[in-house]
């Protein structure tokens, strides 16, 4: 007699926080790697940043013989979840080339404390106090690595890089609600890479810069493990709210300040690491907090 296979389940939260883990190691490759391309326009390293994508979620689609359209319901979502991600991305971007990429992707790791602001009139989810205290305290830290000064050219990096967690918090919002609709992984992928193809297009018309074949190399490989990175959070979000994945987000910070160190000589100034400790800090006793609650995906 054969032997009937036994069918492994997997709780919906291990698999959102298996899939957030993947993103942060995936978003980590791809700012080291769009740090590695060097002196170009923001604008083009995003362009290609999202062109590989489009590619890989048009494969993915292909490949499955779906059918390529958006839900009905889901149109209205999907524009602002590729508005908010495109310019939260250009944010980041701009962030990276101009910050120690560890503080970059700190601001960026503020999304989820966005995210709990914006659940109030987007998902009708009314925070807690715990979470309203936790939302200022980390906003406090973040201070530490803006370090706003009397010259404001000085920290508008750091203001801009801000935005870019404004962004991305945003777009996880929409993400969550398209999840809810039942909308899939590769068409939120691919309308969002398209919408920031054709967003950065004509700046890289108009101010395409050569590039070397390092460059090349270097951008490709940001989009991919870009690409990586967009897939697994798409999906984890799709799994758990984000209040049940926001501490596991904060691997990406992790990882890129490791590659920073390792490959950049850049060392995370002090009052950057107290910012650090403060943000990672109250993420992880929100998370602690809620770890016991009940998930409204099961």
């Amino acid at each position: 007699m054969k032997k009937k296979k036994r069918k492994i389940n997997i709780p919906p939260r291990a698999v959102g926080v298996l899939c957030i883990l993947l993103a942060g190691l995936g978003f980590s490759l791809m700012t080291f790697f769009v740090r590695l391309s060097g002196d170009l326009p923001t604008m083009q390293k995003a362009f290609f940043r999202n062109a590989v994508a489009a590619v890989v979620s048009l494969f993915t689609l292909l490949k499955s013989s779906e059918k390529i359209s958006i839900k009905k319901g889901c149109g209205c979502d999907i524009f602002f979840r590729c508005l908010a991600g495109t310019t939260g991305l250009i944010a980041n971007f701009y962030a990276i080339d101009r910050l120690n990429i560890a503080d970059a992707n700190m601001l960026n790791k503020l999304s989820p404390f966005f995210a709990i602001l914006l659940s109030i009139p987007l998902l009708k989810e009314i925070p807690s106090k715990a979470d309203i205290i936790a939302t200022v305290v980390a906003f406090t830290g973040s201070l530490f690595i803006i370090r706003p000064t009397g010259n404001a050219m000085e920290y508008l990096p750091a203001l801009i890089g801000l935005y870019g967690g404004f962004g991305a918090g945003t777009a996880y919002v929409f993400v969550r609600r398209l999840g809810k609709k039942g909308e899939r992984t590769p068409i939120i992928v691919l309308c969002f890479s398209l919408f920031s193809c054709l967003l950065t297009l004509p700046f890289l018309i108009f101010n395409y810069r050569p590039m070397r074949r390092e460059q090349w190399i270097c951008l490709l490989l940001a989009g991919l493990f870009a690409t990586v990175g967009q897939f697994s959070i798409t999906t984890a979000y799709q799994f758990a709210p984000a209040k049940e994945l926001s501490v596991f987000d904060y691997v990406q910070v992790i990882f890129a300040a490791l590659w920073g160190i390792l490959f950049l000589g850049e060392v995370p100034v002090p009052l950057s690491v107290i910012g650090y400790v403060i943000i990672i800090g109250v993420a992880l006793l929100r998370w602690k907090r809620n770890l016991n609650q009940p998930s409204d995906t099961e």
